[in-house]
């Protein structure tokens, strides 16, 4: 089943929550795959995905190339693996395996002895401790699943005694416990548990009392923390994030800076950044864990919308979209997300004065693919409405190709207070 939080594993989500659980199954898959990978570089043996939920271009990007890739057929369990066989031997197999994904103490060797066990017998079983199996194999096509009351005790038994009607000659292989309920979480070998938190999201803040709560409730989610990054607000912003359960850091003002004292203290292994106006769409979390199914995924960012919507501002979100997904170039109000080891790796956002997320995203984009999210952050129009559109447009524009010409931050710093000053006042609303 492709994983997805709120369906997978359900029965784990009291004790992972939703991401925890779908990231557990992510990685038995994982772990079953790699264990078949390698027994299939020493043996002639093809290996098949049969998936259910996602599509091909999916569960493909995820796990990778030199695969079968089928979806399930329609029925109960009995009917998709009676399906999943037939089709095996129709296309002229003559031993098929098939693999359970939620047993962490199978491992190759038990793999192998299941091939080998079918030069000998007909029927293989890798019983689980619950009443079923783990494994199934056969070596000619035979309906061993007619009659069996699934999901109970008397699985592995009612198919043994289906065999023995169809005279199949079988042999069992060693027992294993499957990890179904939170008891059986106590199987797990140390690197296959989810840790938690696994998405860190990092909130620079500088006198936000007024929007700082929207921004933390539109990012609580279970094994998600909230790191609020105050540079120094001398209103209630600070207090505020405490008592919404955000966890406070306190830093010298500067996004860039207090964006990276966020990241080092984070503990998840996914990084969100995301502006004190703003708010996280309400997939955030499940489109940060699909998106970095991909392996060659670093980053990505989301759409974007207004608080103030307007056909001009339409339009802009519009080009904002297209400049993420065509051009792998995200910045501004896009809550930018990032693998923390890809972060740590080019040392987090450089310290410049402005623009200190297009710097970081043209190096990201040395490391690998940036993902663009269809869902979107919806964003303060305050800046638009404050200059006007037409000048805002322009100071970015100006900000952008000051950075290609290399024009040096402190001046393209100035020009960005210059243009967004009101009245000759000369202020910004960038947390400075």
């Amino acid at each position: 089943r492709y994983p997805v939080p709120g369906r997978a594993k359900t029965r784990l989500i009291p004790s992972l929550g939703p991401l925890g659980a779908a990231e557990l199954q992510r990685r038995m898959i994982e772990q079953t795959l790699k264990r078949a990978r390698s027994l299939s570089s020493k043996k002639q043996i093809d290996i098949e995905i049969r998936y259910l939920g996602g599509n091909r271009q999916l569960i493909r990007r995820w796990l990778g190339p030199g695969l079968i890739f089928r979806a399930q057929c329609a029925g109960d369990l009995g009917q998709r693996m009676e399906g999943a066989l037939a089709e095996a031997f129709d296309s002229g197999c003559h031993r098929v395996v098939l693999i359970g994904t939620d047993v962490p103490g199978c491992t190759e060797e038990f793999l192998q002895e299941a091939f080998h066990a079918l030069v000998g017998h007909d029927l293989v079983l890798g019983p689980t401790t619950d009443g079923g199996y783990w494994l199934i194999g056969l070596r000619k096509d035979a309906n061993v699943f007619a009659n069996i009351t699934w999901s109970t005790d008397a699985v592995l038994e009612q198919t043994l005694e289906r065999a023995s009607q169809l005279q199949l000659s079988n042999k069992l292989l060693e027992p294993f416990a499957d990890v179904d309920y939170p008891k059986d979480l106590s199987l797990l070998k140390p690197g296959l548990r989810p840790e938690r938190p696994l998405i860190s999201v990092i909130i620079p803040a500088l006198n936000e009392v007024a929007n700082i709560e929207a921004a933390i409730r539109s990012a609580q989610r279970d094994s998600v923390e909230i790191i609020v990054v105050d540079g120094g607000s001398s209103d209630d912003t600070a207090k505020r994030a405490q008592e919404l359960g955000a966890r406070l850091i306190v830093s010298p003002p500067g996004r860039a800076r207090q964006m990276n004292s966020g990241a080092r203290l984070a503990k998840g292994k996914w990084l969100v950044f995301l502006h004190a106006d703003s708010i996280l769409p309400q997939s955030y979390a499940a489109n940060v864990f699909e998106a970095f199914f991909d392996e060659q995924t670093v980053a990505g960012a989301f759409s974007l919308e207004s608080d103030a919507p307007s056909t001009a501002l339409s339009m802009v979100n519009w080009l904002v979209h297209l400049r993420t997904k065509y051009f792998q170039m995200p910045y501004g109000d896009q809550a930018i997300f990032v693998r923390k080891s890809a972060f740590e790796a080019l040392g987090g956002f450089p310290d410049v004065p402005v623009a200190e997320d297009l710097l970081f995203v043209q190096r990201l984009r040395c490391l690998g693919r940036i993902a663009a999210v269809p869902a979107a952050v919806i964003a303060s129009a305050r800046r638009w409405h404050r200059v006007g559109l037409l000048r805002a447009l322009l100071i970015n524009q100006i900000i952008v190709v000051g950075y290609c010409l290399s024009i040096p931050p402190d001046l393209l710093a100035r020009l960005y207070q210059i243009g967004y000053a009101e009245q000759s006042k000369l202020k910004t609303h960038l947390q400075r």
